[in-house]
């Protein structure tokens, strides 16, 4: 059976260029992990259309859709939405939803054996 882990952002500036370049080199090692990257917090801006590292100017978007196609699953905490008066169309098409990204993680760790990072 393939590795299984879950990446938690819920920082994007902190965390959003590195954790993107995390995940490339995670599968570049091991490319059949199965990877959900769960955002919650400022975390969802990562995958806000349009969104880009403020110290390098890297967008995030082009990097999301590359990962996307190696079959990495994104999701957007919707309590945080809510929270924050966002709507799911301000985020890139590559995203995902889920009812809450805190539940989501504990859930994938507890019932579903994912290893935990955050990047």
């Amino acid at each position: 059976m393939a590795d299984q882990v879950v990446y938690h952002i819920d920082q994007s500036q902190m965390q959003g260029l590195k954790g993107l370049r995390n995940i490339r080199n995670h599968l570049d090692v091991a490319p059949n992990t199965k990877i959900i990257v769960v955002t919650h917090a400022e975390g969802v801006d990562l995958l806000m259309d349009g969104a880009k590292d403020q110290k390098s100017g890297t967008e995030y978007g082009p990097l999301i859709t590359a990962l996307k196609s190696r079959g990495i699953r994104f999701e957007v905490c919707e309590i945080t939405l809510k929270n924050r008066q966002l709507k799911k169309e301000q985020f890139i098409l590559d995203a995902d939803f889920t009812p809450s990204g805190v539940v989501r993680i504990s859930q994938l760790q507890s019932k579903d054996r994912f290893a935990y990072i955050k990047p």
